[in-house]
């Protein structure tokens, strides 16, 4: 359940970054349409299911993070999950895993909390953007980033998810 936290908000990120593929795909076919250069831009189903999509999968992440805290830190039961082995030479191995101690569940809470406050907050500050969608894709994919930060198990994936921060803050 633990890893949930983590990948939710990237799967609502590759969710809401094919929503905004397809809306731009049917943006482009409408455009001939529009004689006068008016530009409506209204809330359309697939920005209200991207924003529904990224704004369930860090609330999701929120509330799995406050179950984790529980177990974790109050219940003094850290645990690392062994994702999968990506190096393996001889004796030495070297695993992407999520390490989640009583330090991570905490950062957990602060992260998906505030992420899950910026996602609805974005909802009503973005209502007269075009690119809802993406907006919303590249917020979430910044959530799972941060949240690759904060429970790397070792330097390597650290350096990811410090330069994922990176990339989705120029994304943003």
């Amino acid at each position: 359940m633990y890893p949930l936290i983590v990948f939710l908000p990237l799967i609502a990120a590759i969710l809401a970054g094919v929503i905004t593929l397809v809306g731009g795909m049917s943006a482009a076919k409408d455009a001939p349409h529009d004689s006068h250069g008016h530009h409506h831009h209204g809330v359309s189903s697939a920005d209200r299911v991207a924003q529904l999509i990224t704004v369930a999968g860090v609330v999701i992440a929120f509330v799995i993070s406050i179950f984790a805290f529980v177990d974790v830190a109050l219940g003094g039961n850290p645990v690392v999950i062994e994702l999968f082995t990506w190096i393996s030479s001889g004796s030495f191995d070297a695993s992407w895993s999520l390490r989640i101690d009583t330090l991570t569940c905490v950062m957990l809470i602060v992260v998906t909390g505030v992420s899950s406050m910026v996602h609805i907050y974005s909802i009503g500050y973005m209502s007269h953007d075009p690119d809802k969608p993406r907006f919303m894709a590249y917020l979430s994919l910044f959530t799972f980033a941060m949240l690759m930060l904060i429970t790397a198990d070792n330097l390597i994936q650290l350096f990811f998810g410090w330069e994922g921060v990176g990339l989705a803050s120029y994304l943003l």
